[in-house]
């Protein structure tokens, strides 16, 4: 169970939470539903701004209720979020918790491994607790 609780709220929107931990990273809370490219857009650069603000290079993605992504989304991920964003001049960390929706899954797994080598480098757990614990491990 990903504890939320008392954690301070950076940003909202029909996309989901982003949530500053104090241990050095941020954690992407997804929330269920049909998501408008321009929403997920906002919510993605609100991302990118906190990771800026902070120094942070890591974050927690709780993908559970994610539905699958458009081939839209996926081409604004690939080619402008994580080429474009990341002049933060160090490799992304993610710890990803996959989506429950199996073909949001096969979207994810789809997506990473289209991702450009050295932007991101990512991990996927079935427990928030193991999550955390890694991104506290990596550099």
């Amino acid at each position: 169970m990903l504890q939320l609780a008392g954690l301070p709220i950076y940003y909202e929107n029909p996309i989901g939470r982003l949530y500053e931990h104090p241990d050095g990273y941020a954690i992407v809370d997804y929330k269920a539903g049909p998501r408008q490219l321009s929403t997920y857009q906002a919510f993605l650069n609100h991302l990118e701004n906190l990771l800026k603000s902070r120094g942070w290079n890591k974050m927690l993605a709780n993908q559970r209720l994610l539905s699958p992504f458009t081939d839209e989304e996926r081409v604004w991920i690939r080619e402008q979020w994580l080429v474009v964003s990341h002049a933060l001049q160090r490799e992304m960390i993610a710890a990803v918790l996959l989506p429950d929706d199996v073909f949001a899954r096969l979207g994810m797994n789809q997506l990473m491994h289209e991702a450009r080598e050295g932007a991101l480098v990512y991990r996927v757990f079935n427990s928030a607790q193991e999550a955390a614990a890694w991104l506290l491990k990596v550099a």
